[in-house]
């Protein structure tokens, strides 16, 4: 042994492997497929099945916007663990049980586990809900704010709002040293 390898000198530094960065879009959608098809191929019940859907659909919805949310945000982060982690992680636990026994034996709270998975689904259901709400609301909020800059442009009108064409037009009629009206324009009203 040499001096070099007391020191940590001996032989060259393996090289860090790369770390992965957050699933794609296409890995988050190949996901959902993966738990719905996981699902359907265990014959789980209706009532975890509707569940389950509604979970993915709200998620479908909600992964092209994900970059709405911005980077690093908790909802973005709660799409793609939902979609990675959480459903495959339920669906796969409730399968391996015998479905007898997950179907009928109460084991917490009274409840057997096709009841508790049916609570983890919704529970899962009303927060990919709120998250897709949160994302539509920034396009919301912009529809506000273009209105308010509308109202505050041509004036706030009732009955759906004015465009300020029920104020005189601002442009000459009638050319610099000519008499009759600018040809191709109406004249205004008598």
């Amino acid at each position: 042994m040499g001096i070099r390898a007391w020191f940590g000198r001996g032989e060259p530094e393996a090289p860090v492997p790369p770390r992965p960065g957050p699933p794609t879009e296409e890995q988050l959608l190949a996901a959902l497929a993966r738990v719905e098809q996981q699902a359907r191929d265990g014959q789980v019940p209706g009532v975890v099945l509707s569940r389950l859907l509604r979970v993915t659909r709200a998620v479908r919805d909600t992964v092209p916007r994900l970059a709405d949310l911005g980077l690093g945000s908790a909802q973005g982060y709660s799409v793609m663990a939902t979609a990675t982690d959480y459903l495959p992680v339920a669906i796969g636990n409730y399968l391996r049980l015998p479905r007898d026994w997950a179907d009928t034996r109460p084991i917490a709270g009274g409840k057997s586990s096709v009841m508790l998975l049916v609570d983890q689904l919704d529970l899962l259901g009303a927060t990919m809900d709120k998250v897709y709400d949160a994302v539509l609301r920034s396009d919301a909020e912009a529809i506000i704010v273009h209105g308010q800059f509308l109202e505050q442009k041509f004036g706030a009108g009732s009955g759906g709002g004015s465009l300020g064409l029920d104020a005189p037009d601002p442009t000459p009629q009638t050319l610099p040293g000519q008499a009759g009206p600018v040809p191709g324009r109406l004249a205004p009203p008598e």
